[in-house]
């Protein structure tokens, strides 16, 4: 018989990570957001949400409104590099849907973070 065809990959999409109350795009994450740039330009149809995310520290209502901030600087890049902004939502968890839990900065700095999901081809 023949085999199974493969599970197709995820896409390479990659998180972006952000300073402490900060929703400004760091130098260094740039890289990461130009490599999702060119998998949006070659995957055409591709349709993302762009989650914005904090760490534990702050309010809920703080942080809701700062993980809106950093989702909105994440598309906002991908907007000026020629992506369409209707391929694009947003939405912010806060600090509701920590990546890794902790108390100090090694669990908080993979916290403060734009996450891409993938919503159709």
């Amino acid at each position: 018989p023949a085999p199974a065809p493969a599970a197709p990959a995820p896409p390479p999409l990659k998180d972006v990570f952000f300073n402490y109350d900060k929703a400004g795009v760091r130098d260094d994450q740039k890289a990461a957001l130009n490599d999702n740039v060119g998998w949006l330009k070659v995957n055409t149809q591709a349709r993302i949400l762009i989650e914005g995310h904090c760490d534990e520290r702050g309010t809920a209502e703080y942080n809701l409104a700062l993980g809106e901030r950093r989702a909105k600087a994440a598309k906002d890049f991908l907007v000026e590099a020629g992506i369409a902004p209707d391929r694009i939502s947003t939405i912010s968890y806060g600090k509701e849907r920590p990546f890794v839990l902790g108390k100090d900065e090694s669990a908080w700095k993979w916290n403060r973070r734009a996450h891409f999901v993938l919503q159709g081809r």
